[in-house]
């Protein structure tokens, strides 16, 4: 073994490989990542992808790279069976993303810990988004009913490079990237990306972006078997929020039939600042008998300043209320994971075990606002809005307190799993994972303690050593407080808070059952996955008719079909994309006026592909993506349409270091509606837009 080695693993809690001693990797080895390129890095996973029996979706920095995304949303926009929703005030505005038919905005993980900032995430020190599908408690804990996003960073590599990329574009688009990756000595190596980026929003007036952002880290090898890794990300956003147009009242049940770039917000007034500071400290030790330990510790600290128009029609003089929407929070997280890794024999069997502790402690503090009243402005015109009509003087961010009350919601978890995969022989392995959590949230005066197990079973049976049939069973918990200090009044009964009488509640309790396959072809080069599923609520938190009181009354389920491809059919010709088809179903919400209704922000149908193709020193891409009519309501009376997206890219590699990109999005310039909060507005998706980056590898 090399002299040189460095720690391995991409993230916080990350997975070893599966062969002892995979933690530590030499310095010759380019792709310091623990797995190979497309692998999970949850210490949860036992086995690889293919061998998992579960629906993961591994989303490349190549494809990011190649798609220009520049955020989590950007990614998560062009996957299938990913809806987006809307904050609204109460509910902070933020990435919202739903999987699989439930929400997932308290379920993103940033290197397998619980991100509580809930803001927009940026793309710039992603090595990887990891989408995780079904009910996932076991693997994550609280939450996490249609599944959990944890987004890996960038960690040091046992190389020297430095990378990078300007870009400029339509609508003020400007961004600008840097990787520096180095080997200081043997033992010692640091990285550093840096980020700007600024734009308007592309077919909106009034809407832009500015921020910046900075991630250093190092791995440093203590001993011949123990590593460090330590790590630090700071994002400064400033942006102007942006709530789309306001639904028609023309008993049309869809939002008003407006010009796309027309923005009902305050200019001088509509304002959002976002910072982020999250430490990162990991320790590996690999034993003498191939075992691995992992220690992370995490202390993270997310600001989230707004002030924001909600659009609505004035029923009298047909204008658009601009309702002002504030928030001013802080969320602080103290978090620390053990996982002990291994492997044994047993009565003819091989066994692959991962056994851990978590420990975390979060909290979401309020700061001062000025008075509603002080924001208030007049309506604007539905065709003609005018944002600089009156001429806004009242409060801004600027008036905004920065001290945050101790009368805080805190949550502290304490949590142990164990997870194992059994290979029988060559053809058939078991999967069993089990989790137990303690659970502890106040919100105020109210609390709320809640302890609870979760379960996950699956049985792989392989034909051949490239695919795999599974069939696996998983659940989940929905503990009263989940979403304390973040659901607003829209939410309704079926919010996670700790109003009324939901402290008294057990938590909601969710289970899946799923059937897929998974396969390897043309030189296990290209993945084809395929699954049907069903996801049940057995125990939904609504309003009883006969009390008022919210209870475990309700009851709603989701069936769905996935199938996925990634990867290469040729060393020319690359894919990635897939189906979904969904049936989110109401079966029972306590009074009966909507049972049997689909449940509110899924699409039932989501397709995607994006493909690229290489001649010489020439890669042309493109993609398409659909997604289907969603309800905005409960009822099923407001929603948005279906459409259509369309991406371009052509790369030209000018020499071996350096290649000129060219993107296109949304090139048919289609109005796309997103998401909306309970059919009141509707958001605006990004326009056409078009830019040029010039990247660097030396």
């Amino acid at each position: 073994m090399s002299a040189a080695l460095l720690l391995a693993v991409p993230g916080a809690a990350m997975a070893q490989s599966q062969t002892a001693g995979s933690a530590i990797t030499e310095v010759d080895e380019v792709e310091v990542i623990g797995r190979r390129a497309g692998e999970p890095t949850g210490p949860q996973f036992t086995a690889p992808l293919k061998d998992t029996p579960k629906s993961v979706t591994v989303i490349s920095r190549e494809l990011i790279e190649q798609r220009g995304a520049a955020s989590l949303a950007d990614v998560l926009r062009t996957t299938p069976g990913i809806s987006l929703g809307s904050g609204e005030g109460g509910t902070p505005v933020g990435d919202r993303p739903f999987i699989r038919g439930y929400e997932a905005s308290t379920d993103i993980f940033i290197d397998g810990v619980r991100d509580l900032g809930r803001f927009a995430n940026e793309a710039f020190n992603i090595e990887q988004v990891e989408i995780i599908k079904g009910p996932g408690s076991a693997y994550s804990g609280r939450g996490s009913t249609g599944g959990s996003i944890n987004m890996v960073s960038k960690r040091p590599r046992a190389e020297n490079f430095i990378s990078g990329s300007v870009g400029a574009g339509t609508d003020q688009y400007m961004r600008s990237t840097l990787d520096l990756n180095r080997m200081l000595t043997d033992k010692f190596a640091v990285r550093l990306n840096l980020m700007s980026h600024q734009a308007d929003t592309p077919g909106r007036d009034h809407v832009n972006s500015d921020r910046y952002g900075l991630a250093p880290s190092l791995a440093y090898r203590l001993a011949e078997s123990t590593s460090i890794h330590l790590g630090y990300y700071m994002l400064r956003a400033n942006d102007v929020p942006d709530l789309g147009h306001p639904f028609a009242i023309d008993g049309s049940g869809q939002p008003a039939n407006v010009r796309r770039d027309n923005f009902y917000g305050v200019k001088g007034r509509d304002a959002r600042r976002n910072n982020a500071d999250i430490g990162t400290l990991t320790l590996e030790h690999e034993f003498s008998n191939g075992f691995q330990f992992t220690n992370v510790s995490r202390l993270a600290e997310s600001t989230s300043q707004y002030i924001m128009s909600r659009p609505t029609i004035h029923a009298a003089s047909g204008q658009v209320n601009r309702d002002v929407r504030t928030g001013n929070r802080r969320s602080e997280t103290r978090a620390n994971q053990s996982a002990l890794r291994g492997g044994f024999d047993l009565a003819g069997t091989r066994n692959q075990f991962v056994a851990g502790l978590d420990f975390s402690e979060e909290k979401l503090l309020t700061g001062a606002i000025p008075a509603a009243a002080l924001f208030a402005v007049g309506r604007a015109d539905l065709q003609n809005p005018d944002a600089n009509n009156p001429v806004y003087r009242g409060p801004t961010l600027k008036d905004f307190s920065d001290d945050y009350n101790d009368l805080s919601n805190r949550t502290r978890t304490q949590a142990v799993y164990v997870f194992n995969t059994t290979d029988f022989n060559d053809k058939w392995s078991l999967n069993l994972g089990l989790r137990y959590d303690d659970y502890d949230v106040t919100d105020g005066t109210v609390a709320n303690r809640s302890k609870f197990w979760n379960y996950q079973a699956g049985l792989v049976y392989k034909p051949r050593s490239n695919g795999s049939i599974y069939l696996s069973y998983g659940t989940s918990s929905n503990p009263s407080g989940e979403t304390a200090g973040q659901s607003g009044g829209a939410d309704g009964s079926a919010g996670g808070g700790l109003g009324g009488s939901r402290p008294n509640l057990d938590p909601e309790e969710n289970r899946s059952f799923e059937l897929g396959t998974k396969w390897e072809v043309f030189n296990n080069r290209l993945s084809l996955t395929g699954a049907i599923f069903e996801t049940e609520k057995t125990n939904q938190r609504a309003t009883d008719p006969v009390t008022g009181e919210v209870a475990l009354i309700g009851n709603n389920r989701t069936r769905g079909v996935e199938l996925g491809f990634s990867g290469n059919v040729t060393d020319a010709w690359a894919v990635y994309g897939g189906y979904t088809y969904l049936d989110p179903k109401m079966l029972d919400d306590g009074a009966g006026s909507n049972d049997g209704k689909r449940l509110k922000f899924i699409a039932q149908n989501s397709f995607s592909i994006w493909s690229t193709y290489t001649i010489q020193k020439f890669t042309v891409g493109g993609g398409a993506t659909y997604m289907s009519d969603r309800w905005m309501n409960d009822a099923n009376t407001l929603g948005v349409p279906a459409y259509w997206r369309y991406d371009l890219m052509g790369s030209y590699e000018i020499d071996q270091n350096v290649n000129v990109r060219v993107n296109i999005q949304n090139l048919t310039d289609e109005t796309i509606y997103e998401g909306s909060h309970v059919g009141l507005f509707a958001n605006v998706g990004p326009g056409r837009s078009g830019f040029v980056s010039l990247n660097f590898n030396f």
